[in-house]
C-alpha cells in the first residue's frame, strides 16, 4: 500500500472512472476473437465504439452512464457533506430521468443497464415513490456508484453498511445484493484505510459483523417485510459473511504460487463473462490481489478479458487504485480521460471529507 488515506480515495475514484471508460469501445464482446479482430490482440488504451455497438456516438475517455452515475453520486457526497438519500434521489430525477425513455440504448453513454431502466419504468412511467421502484437485478450497478460511499465512510463502518444498503436498494432490493454491496464497500473501505488485499482482508469486516457495527437494518427506503421481519436481518447477515470470506479466499489463491492464472486476463473464462456480481467480483478481486501494485495491468487484463469488461475494469479500477493511490495510476490514464481535472477536484473533495 501507498500514500496518505487521502490519496488512496482519490485514487479508488480516478480508477473507477478510468476502467469504466475504458470499457466503453470493447464493451461486451463475448466473442473474443471479434474483440480481436475489431481491437487487435491487446487493448491498452481508451478505444471509439464501433457502429452499431453498445455506445456508439461517445469518443475514446468519454465515460457512460455508469461514470455519469458515480459523478452524480459523488457531487451529492461532496455537497451534502455525507449520503443525503433525499438529495440523490432528487438528482436521479432531475439529471438522469429526464434523458432515458424506458430503453436500453438511450440516455448517458448510449446504453442504460437493467436495473436504472426498471427504475426509470417505476419512478417516471408509473410514478412510484422511491422506496417501491428497486428490482431484482443482479448486476452490480449500485456497486459501481456506491464505492464512492464506501470511499466517504471508510472509517465509519456503521455509517457505511448503513447507507450503501439504503441506496443499493433504491434499484435493487435483493437481499443478497444490499449484503453483497455492502461487502464490497468493507473490502474497498480497508483498501483505503491502507490495509493489504491479502486474505487477512476480511478479518476486520467480520469483527465488525460480530460487534453489531453492520447491523444495517432496517433498510429505510424499503417498507418493511410483513411477516418475520427478523428474516432479512438473518439473510443479510449470513450473506454479508459470505461475501467477506471470498475476498479474502480469493486473495490467498492470487498470492499462491501454484495456483495462477496465465494470462491473467482468462480469470474472465474461468468465473465467467456476464453481468451478475457473482461472475464479477471473484475476477475482480483476482485481478486486484494479483496486481495490487500495478494499476494498468490490472485494469488491461480487466479489459481484455472480455465480455462485461466494462463493470469489471470499473471495480478493480477502484481497488486497485485504493491500494496504489492516485501517484500510482499512470499520467496518460488520467491525461487521456475526458474531464480528468474536474473529475479529480471532485474526489479530492470527497477525500477531504474523510475523517482522520
Amino acid at each position: 500500500m501507498t500514500g496518505t488515506p487521502n490519496d488512496r480515495a482519490v485514487g479508488a475514484l480516478m480508477g473507477a472512472f478510468i476502467g469504466e471508460a475504458l470499457g466503453v469501445g470493447p464493451h461486451w464482446y463475448y466473442d473474443l476473437k471479434q474483440l480481436h479482430r475489431t481491437y487487435g490482440n491487446w487493448i491498452d488504451d481508451y478505444t471509439t465504439p464501433q457502429p452499431g455497438r453498445f455506445h456508439h456516438g461517445l469518443e475514446a475517455g468519454q465515460n457512460s452512464q455508469s461514470g455519469f452515475i458515480l459523478e452524480l453520486m459523488l457531487r451529492s457526497l461532496v455537497e451534502r457533506q455525507g449520503y443525503d438519500e433525499a438529495d440523490f434521489c432528487q438528482r436521479m430525477d432531475r439529471e438522469l430521468f429526464p434523458l432515458l425513455d424506458g430503453q436500453p440504448h438511450s440516455g448517458p453513454g448510449h446504453y442504460t443497464s437493467e436495473s436504472i431502466r426498471h427504475a426509470w419504468k417505476r419512478r417516471v412511467a408509473e410514478k412510484r415513490p422511491w422506496y417501491d421502484i428497486g428490482g431484482a437485478a443482479d448486476t452490480t450497478e449500485a456497486m459501481e456508484r456506491t464505492l464512492a460511499i464506501a470511499v466517504r465512510y471508510a472509517a465509519e463502518p456503521a455509517r457505511m453498511s448503513q447507507a450503501i444498503a439504503n441506496n443499493t436498494a433504491l434499484t435493487q432490493s435483493s437481499e443478497t445484493m444490499l449484503s453483497v454491496g455492502v461487502g464490497f464497500g468493507c473490502i474497498l473501505a480497508r483498501l483505503v484505510e491502507g490495509n493489504p488485499l491479502d486474505e487477512s482482508i476480511s478479518q476486520q469486516p467480520l469483527q465488525w459483523l460480530a460487534d453489531d457495527a453492520l447491523a444495517f437494518a432496517p433498510v429505510t427506503t424499503r417498507k418493511p417485510a410483513p411477516d418475520h421481519p427478523e428474516l432479512p436481518l438473518r439473510a443479510r447477515r449470513h450473506i454479508v459473511r459470505d461475501a467477506l470470506y471470498v475476498a479474502s479466499d480469493i486473495a490467498g489463491m492470487a498470492a499462491d504460487p501454484d495456483t495462477r492464472i496465465e494470462p491473467a486476463w482468462k480469470v474472465s473464462r474461468l468465473f465467467g463473462m456476464p453481468c451478475a456480481f457473482y461472475h464479477q467480483l471473484p475476477a475482480a478481486y483476482y485481478l486486484a490481489a494479483t496486481f495490487n501494485d500495478d494499476f494498468e495491468q490490472a485494469v488491461l487484463h480487466a479489459i481484455n478479458g472480455g465480455g462485461q469488461n466494462q463493470s469489471r475494469a470499473m471495480l478493480v479500477g477502484a481497488l486497485v487504485g485504493a491500494q496504489v493511490g492516485l501517484d500510482g495510476i499512470p499520467q496518460r490514464f488520467l491525461g487521456g480521460l475526458e474531464r480528468s481535472r474536474a473529475l479529480q477536484e471532485l474526489a479530492s473533495a470527497l477525500a477531504r471529507q474523510i475523517p482522520d
